[in-house]
């Protein structure tokens, strides 16, 4: 058991089932041998888990039994397994939540997010890491330099995810990006397009808020979306960047913002689909069939925490402007209805009361 002293217990941060978020105390894990405890220090709000909170579930994915949220996170190592030889006490560490079970076909491949028994944090049945002290796989632990800050660290999980977008749209020197949406995800893509040579970015929101902190961190060009027509709004895209894009990455999971995204994109290019929403959704196929526009899926990531820790360390990133608000671990549900409200952009939980820097 780990030492309890002045921190108090385990406290989590769970979802009983829709509606029912409570704050309560855990067992401090012990951890198995290839394993470390951690001590959690700063864990991002995501989208999903206030889905989690306010519906009990995601499309398949049902809260059946108390969960604790929570998969963008950093921490301390406490405690190592007796089989961990990379990892020691004291190392501060940023979180890969998905983890496989087995090593199958798609592991084999290096597409271990697709494997179906894949562990993940804060998906039904796996619990998160919004919680002062958590255990996780030390392989899917990685070492921060002293130069990343916790939060970035945190950050790394959304990031990822906008690395694995634009390696799956073959974003490249000279690439024209169109994004859908300038939300978290939107704008971690923005980030990812611009550092990864495209020569124009165009981001599309309903929010002006959200637009002005895009054009804050790098976009080109920004649309806002009011009353227009998915064709309408693709030809603004077409406007701003004086051509159509290469590539168009679709943050927002929304009907129309998708038949947008095919509008949009040019003859021969890539439509990436990041956002989820409704599980049957209408749109243009026969327009993007035969303007052979190519469209691919994105689920979480793969492979992607050496090179965003490589960015962030290299300052060829500047992820920190994403975070608007924070809370300490105490005052979860406070931040969980800030989030609810859409207010800022990322929030972030402080769960280490000795320590609430970045």
């Amino acid at each position: 058991m780990a030492a309890k002293g002045a921190d108090g217990a385990n406290l989590s941060v769970v979802v009983h089932k829709a509606g029912d978020l409570r704050l309560e105390n855990r067992p401090i894990p012990e951890p198995g041998p290839n394993e470390v405890l951690l001590k959690m220090h700063s864990v991002g709000i995501c989208g999903s888990d206030v889905h989690y909170w306010t519906h009990g579930r995601i499309g398949d994915f049902v809260v059946k039994n108390p969960m604790v949220l929570g998969h963008e996170a950093s921490g301390t190592v406490v405690k190592v397994g007796s089989a961990v030889t990379k990892l020691k006490k004291g190392d501060r560490v940023a979180i890969e939540p998905g983890v496989p079970r087995e090593i199958d076909e798609f592991c084999k491949t290096g597409r271990y997010n697709l494997s179906p028994t894949i562990f993940f944090c804060a998906t039904p049945p796996d619990d998160g890491n919004l919680c002062r002290y958590y255990k996780h796989d030390a392989n899917f632990c990685y070492k921060l330099p002293d130069n990343v800050t916790f939060e970035e660290g945190a950050l790394i999980e959304p990031l990822s995810v906008g690395i694995h977008a634009c390696r799956r749209a073959g974003v490249t020197l000279g690439s024209k990006v169109f994004i859908c949406g300038a939300g978290p995800i939107g704008l971690v893509t923005l980030l990812t397009a611009k550092v990864m040579g495209a020569a124009q970015v165009v981001i599309t929101d309903l929010s002006a808020p959200r637009l002005e902190k895009a054009k804050e961190i790098g976009a080109d060009f920004t649309v806002q979306v009011k009353s227009e027509s998915p064709e309408e709004v693709a030809h603004l895209v077409e406007q701003a960047l004086g051509c159509m894009p290469d590539i168009t990455v679709e943050c927002t999971g929304a009907q129309a913002s998708i038949q947008t995204g095919i509008y949009a994109t040019r003859s021969g290019g890539t439509l990436v689909l990041v956002g989820l929403g409704s599980e049957m959704a209408t749109l243009p196929i026969v327009n993007a069939a035969v303007r052979e526009v190519d469209i691919r899926g994105v689920f979480r990531y793969c492979n992607t925490w050496p090179m965003a820790i490589a960015m962030l360390a290299s300052k060829k990133v500047d992820i920190q402007p994403l975070v608007t608000h924070r809370f300490p671990l105490e005052k979860a549900m406070e931040a969980f209805e800030t989030t609810k409200k859409g207010l800022g952009i990322k929030i972030m939980l402080k769960c280490d009361p000795s320590d609430q820097n970045p």
